[in-house]
């Protein structure tokens, strides 16, 4: 067994929050991840994050608490749920900052397993351990690439948005209406090789981090969504491949868990400074809000 099926007072370091996606039932959901004080990697799912008060919101890196109990729905071992759903209270247990001794100690809890092989972790997923979460070092990043999507989101769900009449908690503890969240209108893949590989591997990005990223490039630009996306890109690629040492934390759907010869895409991305700058530089800061 991965982990009891019962977590009292489960101890979470936030390490993944997808970009939100719609949901039915739910409004909008983000998928969550993170590690056990003893390095086991977790799923947290569902969490409408945008609903919760504002002094449970947690960031990346927060250690948060909450009881969780086993998702039977899902079949992945990681995944787990909040004990009473969405009436689960969540309390946050401190942040490590991107500070050079905060990189240091999240490196010691996200990167006690890491791989080196992206064959190595699909034979996992697909054997009976079911894997579903993992962190790979890539051998080399080759490119980031941009692709255009769809800018709405489907109309039913839309739909569904504004009949609800949604509100929100700000940090004052007033409740304001809230607004869909915007549709990234481009996909971004991170196309690398791992050991062994023979070709590269293309693998979506769902990070809100990225996302957030997007949104305040576009800004910056003027609107301009070909120089935001130079932006991003720039930051992805030139900055993140000279000035850090990159991690991908990777993450199964489980819609395409056992039917896809790769299952994977990557849930979030790990920047730690390079070891030889990290004694002589203070970390990079992202530009996000």
């Amino acid at each position: 067994m991965y982990l009891p099926d019962v977590l009292p007072d489960a101890r979470v370091l936030i390490a993944v929050k997808a970009y939100p996606l719609p949901s039915n039932k739910y409004e909008e959901l983000v998928c969550t991840a993170g590690v056990l004080e003893n390095g086991k990697w977790i799923r947290i799912y569902p969490i409408p994050f945008r609903s919760l008060p504002y002094d449970q919101q947690y960031r990346k890196f927060e250690w948060i608490r909450l009881n969780l109990v086993r998702n039977v729905k899902d079949f992945r071992p990681e995944s787990y749920r909040p004990r009473l759903n969405l009436e689960e209270p969540i309390r946050l247990d401190g942040h490590i900052p991107a500070s050079l001794m905060g990189w240091e100690e999240r490196k010691r809890y996200v990167l006690r397993e890491v791989f080196d092989s992206m064959s190595e972790i699909i034979s996992l997923a697909k054997g009976p351990q079911l894997r579903s979460l993992a962190v790979l070092k890539p051998c080399e990043i080759i490119d980031l690439a941009v692709e255009p999507t769809s800018r709405q989101w489907k109309k039913k769900w839309n739909d569904f948005f504004l009949q609800c009449n949604l509100f929100e908690i700000d940090s004052s503890g007033e409740a304001k209406k809230r607004v869909p969240i915007k549709k990234l209108p481009y996909k971004y893949y991170y196309i690398f090789m791992s050991r062994g590989d023979t070709k590269p591997h293309k693998l979506l990005i769902e990070d809100w981090e990225l996302g957030a990223l997007y949104w305040n490039c576009l800004t910056n630009a003027h609107g301009d969504e070909a120089e935001a996306n130079r932006l991003v890109r720039h930051k992805y690629l030139d900055e993140f491949c000279s000035k850090r040492d990159i991690y991908l934390f990777l993450g199964t759907t489980r819609q395409y868990h056992k039917i896809s010869p790769n299952p994977f895409i990557i849930v979030g991305v790990f920047y730690p400074p390079k070891p030889v700058q990290a004694q002589r530089a203070a970390p990079l800061q992202l530009s996000l809000f």
